[in-house]
């Protein structure tokens, strides 16, 4: 029979969190102390130029076209979750008149104004790039996208039939009058904002028609091509190829049809609009019943949020923006005008054609030299293991080929009495759930912890936890209040001199699919105190452990902060003997003020700080008397920089695992870092960041004031290598001997 286990232990001195994002919360404030006021970046401002750098690859004209375009869909998917999240909490928090300050001094109301400035200005840049530069370039290879007017008569010919085949029974118009009150736009929504005029009455009616989600919002319509029924094109009675394509925005669809819609009246004008509302989530953990039932009810109300952003098209007549922003309830610092296409996430369409030659080179992923079988044999994982650690790299090292692999022996290894796992985010489809529920049915003890609050994947996790309970697992949702984000595994096996513990702790999540996209390290590991580590953090997280003390780990909440800034600070002491002495740290996030400050005061004692840090950073290097010796860049590229690395040069010390340097990873997570524990493992380590701070790879720096330089490429100067490329060229060379 099914068990479900839902720990309700309460932590000590800790209130239960409600907000299921980032906690609507008074920003953790620094301790006193002697160093400026004014030491710290404003962290809304530092995401906005991370979304910046992102934007840079989509205008970099030696970026691949199909890979630009894919950059101008991250940067429109990142900006969408910035507002959902980070902008809806800064407005309910000035909604309360909470008086808190961010770090760097600002109210609320300070930093939204400042996010509707600096996003205004990226967004035109945003959409300039597109409509002036990518788009026309696509234009030239064959890949087209075009407005209504712009088609032959044969292809609105063709239109009008996908029209009343496909679209026109599932649109819905819906009218405003008194009869009719302004109907519920859903976040993320495309809609028409039409106005029609009755002949024989007074005055202009406004009606609304939902850009159906359930339809493709990019119409393919190629020349020579006939529809057939089902949608699809069909050349000469073969399908169509990707060489010469055009695409039609299915709102431009609709609004050629619109009399169609509206029969006896006369339409007078019709825009686009989106609106993002607020996506944060509200439970109270301590009073649900059912955690999952009560996270179920909290996902249905959140398409109802607050509007925190209205898109609207450039050309929009000002009454009928009057009316979207009262009926809305959002100001002027909500509006955003967009020149073009709304969404360019819709852009991902694009990437998916078959044009290899608009995109990057593909990637061949390896199977580390450790893991690698013999001919004609399976490899033993635990041998491996036995023999040494193994440290993995993705994408470089094969996600399939090594942690996927090493989960699914453990399922099928009859000398396997258990296996222990975080689930924080996977796949659809995913080959880890599909061991898990295998070990399980074949009487393997499985305890698996699935954390249902993981951002914008709650109804994922929702139906992973379902299966995994109906397959006989042990599921369990962590601790009160915490998110657990850690990812481990731990593999117990029966063998000749008792049991022995096998673990794999690593940076990113087990999904086999964003392995192939982000960059990530995990360690493997029969190291018995990592095991014995292991085994205390699963029941602290099961049970009602309440250990503190690991052996080869640093976890979050109760100590990982404390435990780094320790690890500073005897780096410091270092230097201040004239030991040796060193901070390297790669990282996507540095927000946490404790740890800044402890890397300005090891600055002043003249300890070297290199940082790399893919998105926000709050720390300001090259600073006199406070930051001289910290160097801080950042490295985007065609892999997602995912992996946190510390390492502290008098201790040895070399530690990797999966939180961030911000508030919520340190204070409301469960995270975990492993010390990598034999020096021959390090090394890797070491060569990574060796590269990735050299001066000859190409990086964005940042500057004490607080924006980026991109070092210079081109002919005019010293040509700098792409970092993620080295790897890849250095990960071929190693397959190969």
């Amino acid at each position: 029979m099914t068990e479900l286990v839902v720990n309700r232990s309460e932590q000590p001195q800790r209130k239960p969190r409600s907000g299921l994002l980032e906690p609507l919360e008074a920003p953790r404030q620094p301790i006193p102390s002697d160093l400026p006021e004014d030491r710290f970046i404003n962290r809304e401002k530092s995401w906005l130029d991370f979304n910046a750098r992102v934007l840079a690859l989509a205008e970099d004209p030696t970026t691949p076209l199909l890979e630009r375009a894919k950059f101008l869909a991250i940067f429109a998917s990142n900006l969408d979750e910035f507002y959902m999240v980070r902008v809806a909490g800064l407005m309910r928090r000035e909604a309360t008149r909470l008086a808190a300050l961010s770090a760097d001094g600002l109210t609320s109301r300070e930093q939204l104004d400042l996010i509707s400035r600096t996003a205004a200005d990226l967004c035109e840049r945003h959409s300039r790039c597109f409509t002036e530069d990518v788009g026309p370039a696509l234009a030239d290879t064959g890949i087209t996208i075009r407005l209504w007017s712009e088609l032959t008569d044969g292809q609105q010919e063709r239109l009008h039939r996908y029209f009343h085949q496909q679209v026109f029974p599932v649109l819905t118009p819906l009218a405003v009058d008194p009869a009719h009150p302004f109907p519920y736009i859903s976040g993320l929504s495309l809609n028409l904002a039409v106005t029609v005029r009755d002949p024989g009455g007074d005055g202009d009616r406004f009606a609304r028609v939902k850009v159906p989600q359930n339809v493709p919002r990019l119409i393919r319509v190629d020349p020579d091509h006939a529809l057939r029924d089902d949608g699809r094109y069909v050349l000469r009675g073969k399908e169509s190829d990707d060489r010469e394509v055009c695409f039609v925005p299915l709102e431009e669809v609709i609004a050629a049809h619109l009399s169609q819609l509206f029969p006896g009246m006369e339409v007078v004008d019709a825009h686009l609009f989106r609106v993002t509302r607020n996506a944060d989530l509200e439970v109270e953990e301590d009073e649900a019943e059912d955690l999952l039932q009560a996270l179920e009810r909290e996902l249905a109300r959140r398409r109802f949020g607050p509007a925190v952003r209205l898109e609207v098209a450039d050309d929009i007549d000002a009454d009928l923006l009057d009316l979207l922003m009262r009926e809305l309830e959002v100001t002027h610092r909500e509006v955003m005008r967009v020149g073009g296409l709304l969404d360019l996430s819709v852009l991902w369409a694009l990437y998916d054609l078959d044009r290899s030659e608009l995109k990057d080179p593909p990637h061949v992923r390896g199977t580390h030299p450790r893991l690698a079988a013999s001919e004609g044999e399976q490899p033993d994982f635990f041998a491996a293991l036995r023999e040494g650690d193994v440290l993995v790299h993705h994408p470089y090292d094969s996600f399939t080929t090594s942690v996927q692999r090493f989960i699914e022996q453990a399922a099928a290894d009859p000398q396997v009495l258990a296996i222990k796992q975080t689930l924080y985010r996977t796949s659809g489809d995913s080959p880890i759930v599909d061991a898990l529920v295998s070990a399980a049915e074949a009487g393997k003890q499985v305890v698996v912890l699935v954390e249902i609050k993981a951002r914008f994947d709650e109804t994922a996790n929702i139906r992973w936890a379902r299966e995994l309970e109906r397959a006989g697992c042990h599921v369990v949702y962590g601790l009160i209040g915490l998110k657990t984000h850690c990812k481990t595994c731990l593999v117990v096996r029966q063998e000749r001199g008792g049991l022995r513990r096998y673990c794999h702790i690593g940076t990113g999540n087990y999904n086999p699919k964003t392995a192939r996209l982000y960059e990530d390290l995990g360690l493997l590991t029969a190291d018995p105190d990592v095991g014995a580590d292991v085994t205390d953090l699963f029941n602290v997280l099961t049970g009602y452990s309440r250990q503190t003390e690991y052996r080869s780990l640093l976890v979050a909440p109760q100590h990982m902060r404390d435990g780094i800034i320790e690890r500073i600070e005897r780096e410091s002491a270092a230097a201040r003997e004239g030991r040796v002495s060193g901070i390297r740290i790669k990282i996507n996030s540095l927000v946490d003020e404790e740890v800044i400050d402890a890397l300005y005061r090891a600055s002043r004692e003249g300890v070297p700080v290199k940082c790399l840090v893919r998105g926000i950073c709050a720390l300001r290097p090259g600073v006199p008397g406070l930051s001289e010796t910290v160097h801080v860049r950042s490295i985007l590229g065609r892999f997602l920089e995912h992996s946190r690395v510390l390492e502290f040069a008098s201790l040895e010390e070399c530690w990797i695992g999966s939180a961030d340097m911000m508030h919520r990873n340190l204070d409301r997570r469960i995270e975990a870092l492993v010390r990598v524990p034999q020096p021959s493992r390090q090394g890797p380590l070491k060569a990574m960041l060796d590269h990735a701070f050299s001066d000859g790879v190409a990086a964005w720096i940042l500057q004490p004031d607080g924006t980026w330089y991109r070092r210079p490429t081109g002919p005019d100067h010293e040509p700098l290598s792409d970092y993620q490329t080295d790897l890849m060229s250095r990960t071929l060379r190693q397959a190969h001997g």
